[in-house]
C-alpha cells in the first residue's frame, strides 16, 4: 500500500481469470442452437412477441379468423390458430429452419418487402427457447399433419384449411430469461394489446383472445375501419376524434385523430400503421406532435389511430429485429405529409358539426361606437377596430413588438389616437331557425367572462376572452403565410463552438438556411458562426435558434422552429389583443363573435390549448334539476 491506496496487483488478482490480458479463447463457429438462441433473445422478449410474429404468419396466409389462446399469460401456453392457406407437408419442416422463408426470394424483394414477415427467424427462434409443434392443412389437401418441433416428428392428423402454431413452456430453454417476465396478469395484457395493434390495421380479420379457457376479448370482423376502432378503442374514441384524409405526392395518410379534449396524460393510445405494420418512429411522433402545438395544452398526450400508406422502395422496414422501426426515404417529405394532414383535420371549427350551414356571413366584431360617458375601460393593445381592416401589416407589427417586456403596442392604423367604439347598427330580432347557427344565439353575458348562448341542442358557454384570442391569432397567421422571411444581418457574428453534427448539417443544408432567414457558416473546424437571423427573431439568441433548427433539419423539417418562435409572439400578441374579462359586450357583439367562431379555424381552443366553449344538452339540464325522475 501507498499512501493508502490499494496495490495494482491487489486490483488485478480480484478480476476473474477470463479477464486476465494474458488469456486468449480462439475464434470458432458458434453452434446453430445458441446461434438461434441469441437470434431468439433479439426477437422473443415476452409472450407478446411471440404472438406478434405469429400473428405476422397468419395474415401473410391470408387468414379472415384468428383465435389466440393463452395460459399463464402466455408463458405456459401460446396458440394461434388460423384459417389461411395452410403449409405443404414437404415445407412443414422448411418452416423451423434458420432463415427459410417464403416472402422474400431476391435483394429487390427486401427492399420492397409488402408482407409482414419476411426474415425467416421467428419460427426457429422460438423454437430455439421453447417447445413448438405446427399442425397444418394447406388448401386442398387430404389431411394435415402435425410437425414436432424438438424432435422433427412428422404425422397426420384432422383439422380443417389453416395453421394452428403451439408454444409451450416458454423460455425452458433459457431460464435466466423466464426470471425477467412479470406477472401473469402483466404478460397477458402485453399478450391483448399486440392482438388489438393487429386488429386496428386489419378491420376485416376477426380476432378472439382466450384465456385460461376463458373468452377475455373478441373483436367480430368488420366492414369499416371506424367500427373497428369503436369495437377495440370504444366508442368515446370515435366520437372524440376527427377523420384525417390526406394525399401528398405518394404518401396518403388516413385515420383519426383525436380532438384536444380527449388528450390524455398518458400516451397509451397512440396508434401509427405504415403499409398496415405498427410501428414507432421519431419522424412520425414529431410531426404529430408539431400537428397538435397550436391546439394542445401542457404536456398532454394526443390519441390517434393513423394509417400511412407509401410505395414500399420508399421506406425501409429491415431496421430492427422486431420490426417496429422503419427508415423512410424523405423523412422530410413524410413529416410535411403527416403535419399537414393532422393540422387539416383539426382546424374546421367542430361548432360546424351541431348546426346546418351558417345562416348569414359573420358580422365584424366590434364595429366602432360611442363610448357612453359612464363606461371606463382600458383601451387593448390591439384596437377591435383593427380586425375590420385587416390588422393593418403584420410585418409592420413586428419591430415595434419584439421587446415583450415593453408595454402592449397599438398597431400602426389610421384609428384615431382614443377611438371609440360603436355598436353596430340594430338589427331585427327575426326568429333564428332551429339548428341553423352551431352555436346558437347569445342570452346574456356572465360575470363580464362568459357568454351563455341557445342553440338546438341546449345551452353553449363561451369564454370570450378564449375564443376572441384564437380569432385574432389565426388572423395575424394568416397575413403572415407564405410570405418570405426577411433576414437580418448581425453587427457582430455569433460564434459558438458546434457538434460535429451540426457542423455536418451547417454544411449540407447551405442552400435550405437562407430560406428560413438563417445565415450560418463555418468559423473554424469546430465552430459555427451566425451572421444573420429572421428579422421578426432579432432580439431573440441567434445561438439557440441555430443550434434548435440545426437539430431539426438533422432529423425532420426545420421550418418549424422558425414557425413556432413567430407563432409564439404572434400568440402573446392576439392575446393582449383580444377582449378583456369584465368588459361589456351587448348582444350584437356577442352574437358577431359566435358567428366569428363558427368560421375561424381551430376556433375551438385558445392559442394556449384551452377550450373556449362548452355545449350542455337539455338533457344534462334535466338531469341537474332530475327532471323526469
Amino acid at each position: 500500500m501507498d499512501g493508502g491506496r490499494p496495490s495494482r496487483i491487489s486490483f488485478v488478482s480480484a478480476l476473474p481469470s477470463s479477464a486476465s490480458p494474458s488469456t486468449r479463447r480462439p475464434i470458432r463457429e458458434l453452434p446453430d442452437e445458441l446461434i438461434s438462441q441469441i437470434a431468439a433473445g433479439e426477437v422473443v422478449e415476452r409472450p407478446a412477441s411471440v404472438i406478434r410474429e405469429l400473428l405476422d404468419n397468419a395474415l401473410d396466409a391470408g387468414a379472415r379468423q384468428v383465435t389466440v389462446r393463452l395460459a399463464a399469460g402466455g408463458v405456459r401456453l401460446i396458440s394461434v390458430e388460423d384459417d389461411g392457406t395452410g403449409l405443404p407437408r414437404d415445407e412443414l419442416p422448411l418452416a423451423l429452419r434458420r432463415h427459410a422463408t417464403s416472402k422474400i426470394t431476391s435483394l429487390h424483394d427486401l427492399e420492397t418487402v409488402g408482407t409482414m414477415g419476411f426474415r425467416g427467424e421467428a419460427l426457429a427462434a422460438i423454437n430455439a427457447i421453447a417447445e413448438l409443434s405446427i399442425l397444418s392443412r394447406f388448401a386442398g389437401a387430404d389431411s394435415a399433419f402435425l410437425l414436432d418441433g424438438r424432435t422433427g416428428e412428422l404425422r397426420p392428423v384432422a383439422r380443417a384449411a389453416g395453421t394452428t402454431v403451439e408454444v409451450r413452456e416458454l423460455f425452458f430453454a433459457t431460464p435466466a430469461r423466464r426470471k425477467f417476465l412479470k406477472t401473469d396478469a402483466t404478460e397477458l395484457a402485453h399478450c391483448i394489446e399486440a392482438v388489438r395493434r393487429h386488429a386496428l390495421a386489419r378491420p376485416e380479420v376477426g380476432f378472439s383472445i382466450w384465456h385460461e379457457g376463458k373468452l377475455v376479448e373478441q373483436w367480430r370482423a368488420a366492414t369499416t375501419r371506424d367500427q373497428r376502432l369503436a369495437d377495440t378503442l370504444g366508442d368515446d374514441f370515435v366520437k372524440n376524434s376527427v377523420a384525417v384524409e390526406h394525399a401528398a405526392g405518394p404518401v396518403r395518410v388516413s385515420g383519426r385523430a383525436g380532438i384536444p379534449d380527449a388528450a390524455r396524460s398518458r400516451a397509451d393510445q397512440q396508434f401509427f400503421y405504415v403499409n398496415g405494420r405498427f410501428v414507432r418512429d421519431k419522424v412520425l411522433a414529431h410531426a404529430v406532435r408539431a400537428a397538435y402545438e397550436d391546439v394542445l395544452h401542457g404536456q398532454r398526450q394526443p390519441v390517434y389511430a393513423l394509417y400511412l400508406e407509401i410505395d414500399p422502395a420508399r421506406v425501409d422496414v429491415n431496421v430492427h429485429p422486431t420490426k417496429i422501426e422503419v427508415r423512410f426515404r424523405d423523412g422530410r417529405e413524410v413529416h410535411q405529409a403527416v403535419r399537414h394532414a393532422i393540422e387539416d383535420a383539426l382546424a374546421a371549427p367542430r361548432a360546424k358539426d351541431a348546426g346546418d350551414a351558417l345562416a348569414a356571413p359573420a358580422e365584424p366584431f366590434f364595429k366602432p361606437r360611442a363610448l357612453p360617458e359612464a363606461a371606463s375601460w382600458t383601451q387593448p393593445a390591439i384596437p377591435f377596430v383593427a380586425a375590420e381592416r385587416g390588422l393593418g401589416d403584420a410585418a409592420a407589427m413586428w419591430p415595434a413588438y419584439r421587446d415583450r417586456s415593453a408595454a402592449p403596442v397599438s398597431l400602426p392604423t389610421a384609428a384615431p389616437a382614443a377611438p371609440a367604439f360603436v355598436a353596430p347598427a340594430p338589427v331585427p330580432s327575426a326568429p333564428v331557425a332551429e339548428g341553423s347557427w352551431p352555436l346558437g344565439r347569445a342570452l346574456a353575458q356572465l360575470q363580464g367572462v362568459y357568454i351563455l348562448a341557445e342553440n338546438s341542442q341546449g345551452l353553449v358557454i363561451v369564454d370570450m376572452h378564449a375564443a376572441h384570442e384564437r380569432i385574432v391569432y389565426e388572423r395575424l397567421k394568416t397575413q403572415l403565410e407564405g410570405a418570405a422571411i426577411a433576414s437580418q444581418p448581425l453587427l457582430i457574428p455569433a460564434t459558438f463552438a458546434a457538434t460535429p453534427q451540426e457542423v455536418a448539417t451547417a454544411e449540407a443544408c447551405a442552400a435550405v438556411l437562407p430560406s428560413l432567414g438563417l445565415e450560418i457558416s463555418p468559423f473554424s473546424p469546430r465552430t459555427l458562426a451566425v451572421r444573420a437571423v429572421p428579422s421578426t427573431l432579432a432580439d431573440g439568441d441567434p445561438v439557440e435558434l441555430a443550434r434548435s433548427v440545426l437539430a431539426e433539419l438533422a432529423q425532420h423539417d426545420a421550418s418549424t422552429v422558425v414557425q413556432r418562435a413567430q407563432n409564439e409572439l404572434l400568440s402573446t400578441m392576439a392575446c393582449h389583443g383580444a377582449v378583456r374579462a369584465n368588459r361589456k359586450l351587448t348582444l350584437d357583439e356577442m352574437n358577431a363573435l359566435l358567428r366569428q367562431m363558427e368560421a375561424t379555424e381551430r376556433s375551438d381552443q385558445c392559442n394556449h390549448g384551452r377550450p373556449t366553449w362548452r355545449q350542455l344538452s337539455v338533457r344534462e339540464l334535466d338531469a341537474l334539476f332530475m327532471r323526469g325522475r
